[in-house]
C-alpha cells in the first residue's frame, strides 16, 4: 500500500491551492489525485476573464489562472495522478482510487483534504416539464462544448435560471452568432453577479424574466419549443400567465451542488442543507480529513477557492502536527434570514484568526450584520445591499474571542 502524509482528491484551484500551501508548510509527502486527464478542473473550460484580480492583482482568463497554480505544482516537484478516480475514502484514512495503468489501488493518508468540486444540478433534479429530448443541456456542458471542442450547441436559445454560468454563456452564445431569446428565473432576484448581468445580458439587450420558469419543453425529437410561466412567491406557476417560446435548445444554468460521492460512506455530520459540517480549520466530523472549495460549498469566485483551500492546508499541518487532538467543539447559530454558515462549528482553543462566510436567503437592504460571543457584541458591519449570490465574509480575530465560545449571527434592518 502507498502511504502519504497527505492526500488531496481533486486537482483543480482548490487542490491545487491546498497542494502549494501544504508544501510550503512542510508537508512533503503529498499526493494530487485527478479524475480529468489534465490538472486545473473547470477552469480549462472558462476562457472568460475575471479571474486572479484578488490572487494575482490582474485579470485573467480561467486557463491562465490554472496554468500559474499547475506550473508552481511542477515546479515544487508536487506528484499528482491524472485520469485517476477516487471510488472511496475510509474511516482510517484509506483511499482507494482506479486508472487505466495502475488499476485499483489504495493509498494510505495521515491526512486528507478533499477538493472534488460540483455538479450542475440537471432536468430531472427540477423536475423539469415536458419531454426528455435532445436541446436540453447544461450551462456548463455548453461552455464545455464550445470552448473546448467548438461545438455551438444551438441557434435559438433559452437559458433558465440566472446562475453566473449560464449569464457568462448567454453572452459567448451571442458573440458565436447564437440568438439567445431569454433568461428565465424562478426567483424575483437574480442568482449571479450583478456584473454579469451587466455585461453578459444588459450589453446585449437579452432580457431577464424573474418570478418565471419553463413550465414545459416541447418538441418530437428535439426541442422546437418551451412555455414559460410566471410564478407567485412561493414558485407555483400561476394559470394565465404561459406564454410558448420557439426555440431549439433549452441550457439550464440551475445551481451548483457540492460533488461528495467519495466520502458518501463516511456518514459524516452535515448542516441543514446537506453541506459537510466543518470547523474552522474545514475539518469535518472525521479528524484529519478537511473540506474545502466549491465541495464544501459553492464560492463567487476562483481566487476565494484558494484562499479557502489554503486555510485547508494549514489545518491539515496543524493535525499533523498533534494540534487538533485536544480540542472541542460548539456550533454556530444563525437567523432565519441566513441560508448557511461556513464553518458550521469551531473548535478550541483556537489558534489562529478565521474567516466566517455566509449567504442570505433573499435580497436585503440597509442592514446590519451582527456576530455575538455569547451575548457580547463582537463585530458589527453595515451594508447597502445584500444578495444570495454574493458571498459575504467577516474575519474574526483570535485575540477578540474569549472562551468559553458560543458564536452567533443575527442579520437585522441597520439601527
Amino acid at each position: 500500500m502507498i502511504k502519504k502524509d497527505l492526500v488531496i482528491i481533486g486537482g483543480g484551484s482548490a487542490g491545487m491551492g491546498a497542494a502549494l500551501q501544504a508544501n510550503k508548510l512542510g508537508i512533503k509527502s503529498i499526493l494530487i489525485i485527478e479524475k480529468e486527464d489534465t490538472l486545473g478542473g473547470i477552469l480549462n473550460q472558462c476562457i472568460h476573464t475575471g479571474f486572479g484580480l484578488i490572487e494575482y492583482k490582474e485579470e485573467l482568463t480561467g486557463p491562465e489562472f490554472l496554468t500559474r497554480l499547475e506550473d508552481k505544482v511542477k515546479e515544487e516537484g508536487i506528484e499528482y495522478k491524472l485520469s485517476s478516480t477516487v471510488l472511496s475514502v475510509s474511516k482510517d484514512k484509506v483511499v482507494t482510487y482506479s486508472n487505466s495503468k495502475e488499476g485499483v489501488r489504495e493509498v494510505h493518508a495521515k491526512a486528507i483534504i478533499y477538493a472534488g468540486g460540483c455538479y450542475e444540478r440537471n432536468a430531472g433534479e427540477i423536475e423539469l416539464g415536458g419531454k426528455r429530448i435532445s436541446g436540453i443541456i447544461t450551462a456548463g456542458q455548453a461552455q464545455k462544448y464550445l470552448n473546448i471542442y467548438g461545438y455551438l450547441v444551438g441557434k435559438k436559445i433559452v437559458i433558465l435560471g440566472s446562475g453566473d454560468i449560464g449569464l457568462i454563456m448567454a453572452r459567448r452564445f451571442t458573440l458565436e452568432g447564437a440568438k439567445v431569446i431569454c433568461v428565465a428565473e424562478l426567483s424575483p432576484y437574480c442568482n449571479g453577479l450583478n456584473r454579469n448581468v451587466v455585461q453578459c445580458l444588459n450589453d446585449f439587450d437579452i432580457p431577464l424574466y424573474l418570478s418565471t420558469t419553463v413550465k414545459e419543453v416541447k418538441g418530437k425529437d428535439h426541442v422546437e419549443s418551451v412555455t414559460l410561466v410566471s410564478v407567485d412567491s412561493k414558485g407555483t406557476p400561476i394559470e394565465g400567465t404561459e406564454r410558448e417560446i420557439e426555440c431549439d435548445t433549452l441550457c439550464l444554468s440551475v445551481g451548483l451542488v457540492p460533488y461528495l460521492g467519495p466520502l458518501n460512506n463516511l456518514d459524516l455530520v452535515k448542516d441543514k442543507a446537506g453541506r459537510i459540517a466543518v470547523n474552522q480549520y474545514k475539518e469535518s466530523s472525521l479528524p484529519g480529513l478537511f473540506i474545502c472549495g466549491n465541495a464544501l460549498h459553492v464560492h463567487d469566485i476562483v481566487d476565494y477557492v484558494v484562499e479557502e483551500a489554503r486555510e485547508a492546508a494549514k489545518g491539515a499541518k496543524a493535525y499533523l502536527d498533534n494540534e487538533l487532538s485536544s480540542q472541542t467543539e460548539t456550533k454556530i447559530t444563525y437567523g432565519s434570514n441566513i441560508n448557511y454558515v461556513v464553518p458550521q462549528s469551531v473548535a478550541t482553543p483556537i489558534l489562529t484568526d478565521f474567516t466566517l462566510k455566509f449567504r442570505v436567503r433573499s435580497n436585503l437592504k440597509d442592514v446590519s450584520v451582527y456576530i455575538y460571543n455569547n451575548d457580547t457584541l463582537i463585530s458589527k458591519t453595515n451594508y447597502t445591499a445584500l444578495i444570495p449570490s454574493q458571498m459575504v465574509m467577516i474575519n474574526l480575530k483570535k485575540d477578540k474571542l474569549e472562551e468559553p465560545i458560543n458564536l452567533s449571527i443575527k442579520v437585522e434592518e441597520r439601527k
